[in-house]
């Protein structure tokens, strides 16, 4: 850890709640669980690019999320830009209700929260310096 730096950021709070209400469902989100997890794990990635731009390339993070994920590959290994910009489509995809289209499964939403945390993990080196 660094000084004045905490362990824990807002990205990975929301990534350990994606983890959590996967581990431990609830009657109350049956159903629900596997769009909320993919919501919340979407959601720590955009937290954690936000986080990153204002770090590292001030005023990045204004932009859509689509153009900050594209400027990634100029600014993290290019295999950790690429799979950014596909598990946030696929959290994308995924958060939201398509009708006929069944909810995404369990590995579907372990696999991108893994991601999600390599994409965090990066991310995060560069501001706690």
């Amino acid at each position: 850890m660094t000084a004045g730096v905490p362990e824990s950021s807002i990205a990975r709070e929301l990534l350990g709640a994606a983890g959590r209400l996967m581990v431990k469902r609830t009657p109350g989100t049956r159903g629900l669980w596997p769009r909320a997890t993919a919501l919340l794990a979407q959601q720590s990635l955009e937290v954690a690019l936000k986080t990153y731009w204002s770090a590292v390339a001030p005023g990045v993070e204004d932009a859509s999320m689509r153009a900050q994920l594209l400027c990634l590959e100029g600014y993290l290994p290019p295999a950790v830009a690429r799979d950014a910009h596909h598990v946030w489509t696929a959290l994308s995809r995924a958060s939201h209700h398509h009708a006929y289209e069944l909810s995404p499964t369990w590995d579907e939403l372990a696999g991108w929260c893994r991601t999600v945390g390599e994409v965090v993990e990066q991310t995060e080196r560069a501001w706690r310096r």
